[in-house]
């Protein structure tokens, strides 16, 4: 790749931790470092960049140069005017044959301040050995709700964000008319009553490791969770859980740039961001993860995962068959009613 002039050489990338910050290290990290001498420094504190980021800039001293974040926090720090807009076409490399980064990651694209790197979804896991099912196997999101075919505990997570969704497709409302009801009292009322028919058979989790956990330990015959977390539960741990692909709920994680980075700083930014955004490089991520590279035309180089030698592509959450029914996280509209529907929600929990 071309040198960088007039550039950093050191770069602070806050992410997740986890096997998630392990593989962009494999992935990215040291391939770029490898081919540019920059040194990286991690900071793991992505769970709370919004709060994090808004110090710093109090402060007037921002240390991070590069934030790997959810789309709708993504959103949230361009409304304060806390990270940069970006230039897709200008930052980012066109695909090989040509099509321009905008085109290319499509609507994966939700804020111009946020540059997609990965998808993953928000699904369920079934154990497939309980006996209480009589062979009967779960294909739909709504049998998440059916406690007569499906008896046995599930996990939800302690939240608003997509059981509200699901539980209003399983009361008959279309997908595409989710968020017009939920924007009334009624539609969200209707949701919390169909949470409610299964409310005291469910255990609430808040961390992604909690349901692969309580699956494998069988407090829970069903559950949602992350789909990376259940590829490890299911390919990594071979306990005896299968996916339940059906409305999965895809989220886009993404990079942010502070704004107001001296110029080599940002110079260091615009860089790195071409090189891990590009084709290829999103596709070696599925090396290591079952998530979904955010470009079209990374798809069709998805390979095989680099210990387990299986092939990684139906495992991917943005593959046609798995995500058939699946829907984007709407960010926009959850930056606008989360606070209010995160206290509602925690009403009814406490009902």
């Amino acid at each position: 790749m071309p040198p960088c002039e007039n550039c950093a050489g050191t770069l602070t990338i806050s992410s997740w931790g986890g096997a998630y910050q392990a593989m962009q290290q494999k992935a990215w990290a040291e391939p770029y470092q490898k081919a540019t001498g920059v040194k990286i420094i991690w900071d793991e504190s992505s769970n709370e960049a919004v709060a994090k980021l808004r110090a710093q800039n109090e402060a007037g001293n921002v240390s991070w140069y590069v934030v790997d974040i959810l789309a709708a926090d993504g959103i949230r720090l361009c409304d304060e005017g806390l990270v940069e807009q970006v230039p897709v076409d200008d930052w980012l490399a066109p695909a090989p044959d040509g099509t321009a980064a905008s085109k290319d990651f499509g609507k994966n694209i939700v804020s111009e301040c946020h540059i997609p790197d990965n998808l993953y979804s928000t699904t369920f896991g079934y154990r497939t050995d309980v006996a209480d099912w009589n062979g009967a196997v779960p294909s739909s999101i709504c049998d998440v709700f059916d406690l007569e075919t499906f008896p046995g505990k599930r996990a939800l997570e302690k939240r608003p964000i997509n059981n509200l969704e699901w539980a209003l497709i399983c009361s008959g409302v279309a997908p595409d008319q989710i968020y017009d009801t939920l924007a009334t009292p009624e539609g969200v009322e209707k949701a919390l009553a169909k949470l409610a028919t299964i409310k005291g058979q469910t255990v609430w989790w808040s961390a992604g490791t909690e349901t692969p956990q309580l699956l494998a330990d069988r407090e829970v015959v069903m559950g949602s969770t992350y789909n990376g977390r259940l590829f490890s539960l299911i390919a990594e741990q071979h306990q005896p859980v299968a996916m339940l692909w059906d409305c999965e709920v895809l989220d886009i994680d993404g990079f942010v740039v502070p704004a107001g980075l001296p110029e080599d700083r940002l110079n260091r930014v615009k860089h790195f961001l071409r090189f891990v955004t590009s084709t290829q490089v999103l596709a070696d991520q599925t090396k290591y993860i079952s998530y979904g590279p955010a470009r079209a035309s990374s798809q069709p180089l998805v390979g095989k995962h680099i210990d387990l030698g299986i092939d990684m592509a139906p495992h991917m959450p943005t593959s046609p068959e798995n995500a058939t029914t699946g829907f984007l996280f709407n960010c926009t509209w959850w930056a606008d009613h989360r606070d209010e529907l995160d206290a509602k929600f925690q009403a009814w929990l406490s009902q």
